[in-house]
């Protein structure tokens, strides 16, 4: 929206621009009109083209706005109250609503609305301009600033709402990716365990069979037995294995520390491919962010997939593994290498139409437990970046309900 206004500025000026400079003094007025021009033109240029960049020092600079107003004031001056310039004095109080909030509006629009009372007072002496066309302006300057400061306070909600919203998808996916886990347990136990307990009981229904035979065999019978055995025995390995998994799934207490994870398979992969490979722990915390071990297993996964691309398509010379907690409670993964990069304009449906599933997994498996991925070039010159964040209030269980609080009375 701020881009919007400084669009707006932009049109403004650049019409009233003629207008300023024929009615300035000859000389040293015409150039401080013109140096004002250029100045509020190319200061609303860079903040429209570059508003990520640039407005958060407009942000931390109230003062930047205030020299620009006094620089439009000039040009107003110059142009007359009754040129388009004058909307561009509107726009100040709406972008200072929604920069600084109700008070920066206040502020810039008693200031905005003092200079066009002065303008008016100074180049609008005769009868013919009424008290109505003298307030109409610094009015709408009132009225935009608490405008401004209204769309402020419904975008900072939206942006909360938009949040918790995004908060309890990723919730959502954390859950169904634990389901799915689960339910892939089940498919192992069914798969392996279940068929090795139908074998021992095919096994034991020969023993049976063979021991009350007529002509018993004792060696056949201990042949069936030894067999009874092991397969016992591998069915109890492959039932201990699975409700291992189970159990670190559904108890919290088995959570597991993704960082410390991810530095011991970084130091595994310079180990055993010999390209060089550094952990960077980062972030605002020395605390270790756990996780369950579904979404551990789909992050490192990520992780490892990233690293192994570097080593086999990327003929890159070192790679960078960089993680912690940022802003309170959002895991950041970067893995970054100096490679050649991907190549222009590849998507990801060029890449699975052409057999190359490697980043369409790691696509996958983060859309599976609600992280975001990026992977490009992010904000270095060369190679490639896999950028991974995840909010940590997705994965985890939200508190128990309190008990002790007395009921309330209707």
């Amino acid at each position: 929206m701020c881009r919007q206004v400084f669009g707006f500025r932009l049109a403004m000026i650049a019409v009233a621009a003629p207008a300023a400079l024929l009615n300035a003094n000859p000389g040293l007025g015409v150039r401080l009109v013109g140096a004002a021009v250029v100045v509020t033109f190319m200061t609303s240029y860079v903040l429209f083209r570059d508003w990520e960049r640039f407005g958060p020092l407009l942000l931390r600079h109230p003062t930047l706005l205030a020299a620009d107003t006094l620089l439009g004031s000039l040009l107003l001056i110059s142009a007359g109250p009754d040129t388009t310039l004058a909307y561009v004095s509107v726009c100040t109080p709406l972008l200072a609503g929604i920069v600084y909030g109700w008070r920066g509006a206040a502020v810039f629009a008693s200031l905005q609305s003092l200079i066009l009372l002065l303008v008016h007072a100074t180049l609008k002496d005769g009868p013919d301009v009424g008290l109505a066309e003298r307030l109409l302006l610094p009015g709408l300057c009132v009225i935009t600033g608490a405008v401004g400061s209204t769309l402020r306070n419904l975008m900072l909600r939206f942006g909360t709402a938009t949040q918790a919203l995004a908060t309890v998808r990723a919730r959502l996916a954390v859950t169904e990716a634990v389901g799915a886990e689960r339910a892939r347990l089940a498919r192992e136990m069914h798969d392996s365990v279940a068929k090795t307990l139908h074998g021992v009981a095919l096994a034991a229904d020969g023993l049976a069979h063979t021991a009350g035979s007529p002509d018993l065999d004792p060696a056949r019978v201990k042949q069936q037995a030894e067999l009874v055995a092991r397969a016992a025995r591998r069915a109890a390995a492959e039932s201990r294995e699975l409700l291992t998994d189970l159990r670190r799934e559904s108890d919290p207490a088995h959570a597991t520390d993704v960082l410390s994870e991810l530095a011991a398979r970084t130091q595994d992969f310079t180990a055993r491919t010999a390209l060089p490979a550094s952990y960077h722990p980062t972030g605002e915390t020395t605390e270790p962010p756990l996780v369950p071990p579904a979404v551990a297993r789909q992050l490192l996964s990520i992780a490892a997939e990233a690293m192994e691309n570097a080593h086999r398509h990327a003929f890159a010379t070192h790679v960078d593994v960089r993680a912690g907690v940022v802003h309170g409670d959002l895991l950041r993964i970067s893995v970054y290498d100096d490679g050649r990069g991907l190549p222009p304009d590849t998507t990801l449906e060029d890449l699975r139409r052409s057999g190359h599933f490697g980043l369409v997994g790691m696509v996958e498996r983060a859309k599976a437990v609600g992280a975001r991925i990026e992977i490009g070039r992010g904000a270095h010159a060369k190679g490639t970046e896999v950028l991974l964040e995840l909010p940590l209030a997705a994965v985890t269980p939200p508190p128990p309900l309190s008990t002790t609080q007395p009921p309330t009375t209707p």
